[in-house]
């Protein structure tokens, strides 16, 4: 039966030039996201993606049956102890969204540890089934109750564009008492009374660039703006202390931050700048009963922690707390009453740090210790911890192979208990899988760390499948976490790893500084490094390596591929930023002003634009044999605009020289959903099982391996 034929996309002829450089773009008109073409193109994609797979319909069905079978449906979060309420989350079987609840509290009383049936006095705050309704889409961009737990605010997004409509509800009856504010950004925060609402307007670039306050019950066309960013490049967020004494205004370029306060009782006061931004200084701010803890990079670009009066108005009354040590990076801090939590990396990986509290020291706190952990690659971070006068802390903690476990750590002693670890059903044993980390050689001599995942007996013997990930951007950090759909991965004989490239956070701002700008190529040599020592370690047969990346490491992606498409048997590109120097070199589109520190700004600078040129993947297509391609995007997206990938698949499809029946390049476009895929976790599981049957399928490990591990029942 012969293959199906691809689409073809319309051309339309084009011509950008930039530092005389003139470049000829046929499918430019894709950028019009309302021409008709242009849903009739992706359609068109989708109904070939569907019948250039409809052979592996089995293998999704499967793999969507192996994540069920070892998820436990009806599941509860550990619950959090604030005020007279203890707060958690029920998943339900069947239900695609939690539902957030509360029952009643006693000073002394014992967590609860609710299994099944609700408790006595269980209170739903809301349930995502019920405000999702018929929507294709739901996510919540806020969830807050006042300080005196009587209401409610949350946000609802039904659409995937990142815009939210706000509710305000009285918790006891479900009385909505507010539902006038739509499409707002993310985050909102009521004053101490719960009479005001502070939120967020995005301007037309989708940037957060306004506060507002609203009355609650009152009109829209009363509402004040608080304050208003005129610098493109910033971006603001509104948040509360964990006393919830203070709201807190944050506002933020790549490079440069500012931070306001205002007291939550006076919600008609006026706001206070703790420092006023200095270019490429970096600070944030921690209320902490009578003085401010405050982080930042102005001294050590790795940063230190410092602290300065409760009514701060300047960086010169910041005073030296606690400097970072060598291989070190500090990144945040959490104030309780005993003790105080910083946030940091150590070693490419990260720790927390308490600093017990000591009013007899001149600094405040005693001798620093650091939260063990146990096992040599990890994850640790502070969980849910809302209340000021803890004596102990909720910690989660993970790894590649061990499913995510939050921890109760006394903040005097350091004894640890365990609350609740996430419980994987199946015959799930952690002992069948091993992770080790490793170092490739970059091109320059960097040392470059990998994660290497696999099941245990799988040894490198040069006959293995295998699926590389890498990010690489904007100091995010690739940081290890349990994926119960990973498992299906494993249980395959798939070695998976992770290139924690330059560009990334884990190894310290240094680490970030390597992989931006002018230097960004060395995110994708980092990552091409990474894939040459999978297979010379014989670790990843040749010819069977597949690689993977969203957003930023679609990005990536492209990049590697154009540099070294023989490396890869397949790759799979997620929402991917493919079209980065025609996006870039547009200030009227969402977010591209704000880039400008991260990539660089090809308008102005030729050098820019030259290096830009050189890397990005739909202007470096070559007329070679390329790897099969998946591209994955949505509709809805406003981060990268479906435009990027569409155009890109349209480049590919017409330069590489692939059998498209052996090597095909496929665009999958949802149409509900954002940046983030499909939302509901049922819908998220059919959309990895179709991704992963695809990538399983090239990499010819569709079967799973016997040994240890195989699912009961």
């Amino acid at each position: 039966m012969p293959s199906p034929t691809p689409p073809t996309a319309p051309r339309r002829e084009h011509v950008r030039e930039h530092h005389g450089d003139r470049v000829l773009d046929p499918y430019w008109w894709m950028r019009d996201l309302e021409d008709p073409a242009l849903r009739e193109y992706l359609e068109a994609e989708n109904a070939y993606a569907e019948a250039m797979t409809e052979h592996l319909a089995p293998l999704r069905t499967t793999l969507f049956d192996e994540i069920r079978a070892r998820v436990k449906e009806d599941d509860l979060s550990v619950p959090v102890a604030s005020g007279p309420w203890w707060y958690f989350s029920r998943t339900a079987e069947g239900k695609q969204y939690a539902i957030h609840v509360r029952v009643p509290r006693t000073d002394g009383d014992p967590r609860p540890d609710p299994e099944g049936e609700a408790l006595p006095g269980e209170q739903v705050l809301l349930d995502g089934n019920v405000e999702a309704g018929e929507s294709e889409f739901f996510s919540l961009g806020a969830l807050t109750v006042s300080a005196d737990h009587r209401l409610l605010a949350f946000a609802v997004d039904t659409a995937g564009d990142e815009r939210f409509d706000l509710v305000v509800r009285e918790v006891a009856t479900g009385r909505v008492l507010d539902d006038t504010l739509t499409g707002i950004g993310y985050g909102v925060e009521l004053s101490r009374d719960g009479s005001f609402v502070f939120y967020t307007r995005v301007d037309d670039a989708w940037r957060p660039h306004q506060l507002w306050r609203h009355r609650v019950g009152g009109d829209p066309g009363d509402d004040v703006l608080v304050h208003e960013e005129t610098d493109e490049r910033f971006w603001m967020g509104v948040s509360s202390s964990r006393d919830e004494r203070w709201l807190l205004l944050g506002l933020g370029s790549k490079t440069t931050s500012e931070v306001w306060m205002l007291p939550s009782d006076d919600p008609e006061g006026q706001w206070r700048v703790v420092a006023p931004r200095r270019e490429g200084v970096e600070y944030d701010v921690e209320p902490a009963d009578d003085r401010l803890l405050v982080v930042h990079n102005a001294d050590d670009p790795d940063s230190d922690l410092a602290w300065a009066p409760l009514d701060a108005t300047s960086h010169e009354q910041w005073v030296p707390l606690l400097a970072s040590g060598d291989g070190e990076r500090f990144v945040g801090v959490d104030a309780f009453d005993d003790a105080t939590v910083l946030s940091l990396r150590t070693g490419g990986l990260t720790a927390l740090r308490v600093l017990p509290r000591d009013v007899t020291s001149v600094s405040g706190h005693g001798t620093p210790w650091d939260v063990e952990v146990g096992t040599a690659v990890h994850s640790i971070g502070l969980g849910d911890n809302p209340e000021p006068d803890q004596r102990s802390v909720q910690v989660v903690v993970e790894s590649w192979t061990t499913p995510r476990t939050v921890l109760d750590v006394d903040l005097a002693t350091g004894e640890r208990t365990e609350l609740k670890r996430q419980p994987v059903l199946g015959g799930f044993d952690a002992a069948d899988y091993e992770e080790s980390r490793e170092w490739a050689t970059a091109p320059d001599g960097t040392p470059v760390p990998v994660s290497v995942v696999r099941r245990r007996g799988v040894v490198a013997d040069g006959t293995n499948p295998g699926l590389l990930a890498a990010y690489g951007a904007y100091e995010i950090s690739s940081d290890p976490y349990f994926s119960v759909a990973r498992l299906g991965l494993l249980d395959r004989g798939v070695v998976f790893a992770v290139a924690h490239v330059r560009g990334g956070g884990e190894m310290g701002r240094r680490w970030y500084d390597e992989g931006k700008l002018l230097a960004k190529p060395n995110t994708f040599s980092d990552t091409v490094a990474a894939a040459e020592h999978l297979v010379a370690t014989g670790w990843v047969a040749p010819h069977r390596l597949g690689l993977e990346g969203g957003s930023a490491g679609g990005l990536l992606v492209g990049a590697v591929l154009n540099a070294a498409p023989g490396l890869f048997r397949v790759a799979h590109a997620a929402v991917p930023f493919v079209d980065a120097l025609t996006t870039i070199l547009q200030p009227e589109l969402p977010l591209t002003v704000g880039e400008w520190e991260e990539w660089g700004n090809p308008l102005e600078d030729p050098e820019v634009y030259a290096t830009m040129r050189a890397y990005t993947p739909y202007e470096n297509v070559r007329p070679e044999a390329y790897p099969a391609v998946l591209a994955t995007t949505s509709l809805h997206d406003t981060r990268v605009y479906v435009t990027e990938p569409a155009k890109w698949v349209a480049r590919l499809r017409e330069t590489v020289t692939n059998d498209p029946a052996t090597h095909p390049v496929l665009l999958r476009t949802e149409l509900s959903a954002g940046h983030g895929g499909r939302s509901g976790r049922y819908a998220a599981w059919e959309q990895i099982a179709w991704e992963w049957a695809f990538v399983l399928d090239r990499l010819g490990a569709t079967e799973r391996v016997d040994g240890p591990g195989t699912l009961s029942g």
